[in-house]
């Protein structure tokens, strides 16, 4: 399966614009069939995805488009004409949960264009597209639009064309893709934030809606597997979830989320087996790189133990995300949104975060002269309670809960490192145990010792970073 990433701009064109004149060669001229598909209710486009059939050439390819923030992930795979891939239904599981896709749009596509190059090389591709859309074999519409897709650009470049464009007659459009403007379909303003006037409630809301929208945008890079960002941010998004949930209790009626939070409990547990290994996969082919060659064929043999256990905790992971009870529990988070349990009105936010604040601040100050890695955990999951606490006060606070929210995370990350060194000294104790041979079992002593050494660093930070913690709290919530 071919993945790329898509970063784009769409511009809205008139029948008599031409494409100025660009540095580079055209692009051959292409005409192309696209079958776009969807459920009845339009659960994928409601997400932002696309499924498509593209006919050209007698060739047939099925694409899948995934939101990624101001870019989209591609999937690609050839297949047969009237069968969508098993592989790509299973990658959208999260979406389609059983219901049946079907042909929601056909599109003639006529392209030309330009490769525009620099010094460099190639920057980005310029077409400019002629579009017929079919119902029953009759032409019910006709728009054209230009399409700058980097190769090899950045930011700067999309920008200096998109002007250029401009400057030719061009005019911007609404980004959608080309199926949503042919239906009609905008769900954009879906995920817009909230005022400082909403109710405390609807904040939370707002906030637990983003999150799972982030849990099933990164559903399907997850049960790909090629990228372990889209885990971390799959595994991010549950943690938020429950952070949020514990936070706004108050708002709540009584025990109205503790059963969903414990389903997160198990959730986050499960993500996590694969998540740690990932992490020190990372961690541990950096380091490997600073040792010497002899001693660094020696750690390569810890590294393909590490992925045979990756792979087997892969496995597990996939088996988790095909579970009902996984599907169960987003049904269950959405349903709790579009109708929480909750009678109270009169909950401040603010009140919300500063409690949070309270409760870290008293842990740390009752922490031992020499806190134990367990007692530094507690702190940091502390600190990750009062940063959700406190960005949910965001909209109504502003400035102030933004600065603390910022010195939380970094406290997170001073702490986080501690967590991932005390993970990884206990994870190379036991591949020590079952090495083989002295070279192996010198380099993971090395780099045992290499993660007590950060393990203090992470301490001696954390006792040097924390009084601008307080401080940025205390000036947020007293």
């Amino acid at each position: 399966m071919k993945e790329t990433l898509e970063r784009e701009l769409k511009l809205d064109v008139g029948l008599r614009f031409r494409l100025p004149k660009l540095p580079g060669e055209p692009l051959p001229r292409r005409m192309f069939v696209s079958v776009y598909y969807d459920t009845s209710d339009h659960r994928l486009a409601r997400q932002g995805v696309t499924v498509r059939r593209r006919t050209e050439k007698r060739q047939h390819r099925w694409q899948v488009k995934l939101p990624r923030g101001a870019a989209r992930m591609e999937l690609e795979l050839l297949g047969q004409p009237t069968v969508i891939p098993l592989e790509l239904l299973r990658l959208l599981s999260v979406y389609i949960r059983g219901a049946t896709l079907t042909p929601i749009a056909t599109l003639l596509t006529r392209r030309s264009g330009v490769l525009v190059r620099d010094l460099r090389g190639p920057v980005a591709e310029v077409v400019l597209d002629s579009v017929s859309v079919f119902e029953d074999r009759r032409v019910t519409q006709r728009f054209r639009e230009v399409e700058v897709e980097l190769v090899g650009g950045d930011e700067r470049s999309l920008e200096h064309l998109g002007a250029m464009l401009r400057a030719a007659g061009a005019t911007d459009g609404d980004g959608r893709p080309k199926v949503f403007r042919v239906l009609g379909l905008d769900y954009s303003s879906d995920g817009k934030p909230l005022g400082p006037t909403a109710s405390p409630l609807d904040h939370v809301l707002a906030m637990l809606r983003t999150q799972l929208d982030a849990v099933r945008a990164h559903d399907p890079g997850t049960r790909l597997g090629r990228d372990p960002e889209e885990l971390h941010q799959l595994r991010a998004g549950v943690r938020r979830l429950r952070a949020i949930l514990r936070a706004s209790r108050p708002l709540l009626e009584p025990g109205g989320s503790e059963a969903l939070r414990e389903e997160l409990a198990w959730l986050n547990t499960a993500l996590g087996g694969r998540r740690d290994l990932d992490v020190l996969r990372e961690y541990l082919t950096k380091e490997l790189a600073t040792l010497d060659p002899p001693e660094r064929r020696g750690g390569q043999r810890l590294l393909r133990w590490l992925d045979h256990e990756r792979e087997r905790a892969g496995q597990t992971l996939l088996t988790v995300l095909d579970s009902p009870r996984y599907f169960a529990l987003l049904d269950q988070v959405a349903a709790l949104i579009a109708s929480p349990p909750s009678t109270v009105t009169d909950v401040s936010l603010r009140e919300l975060a500063a409690s949070e604040f309270r409760k870290l601040r008293k842990a740390v100050k009752a922490l031992p002269e020499a806190p134990s890695d367990t007692d530094l955990h507690a702190i940091r999951i502390k600190a990750k309670r009062a940063r959700h606490a406190a960005e949910l006060a965001v909209p109504v606070e502003g400035r102030p809960a933004e600065r603390f929210v910022g010195k939380a995370k970094k406290l997170q990350d001073i702490l986080g490192e501690h967590q991932d060194a005390a993970v990884a000294e206990a994870r190379l104790r036991e591949l020590f145990a079952g090495a083989r041979g002295r070279r192996v079992g010198f380099v993971a002593g090395r780099l045992v010792e290499r993660q007590r050494a950060r393990r203090e660093a992470a301490r001696a930070a954390f006792q040097a970073f924390w009084p601008q913690v307080e401080n940025r709290g205390r000036k947020a919530w007293t």
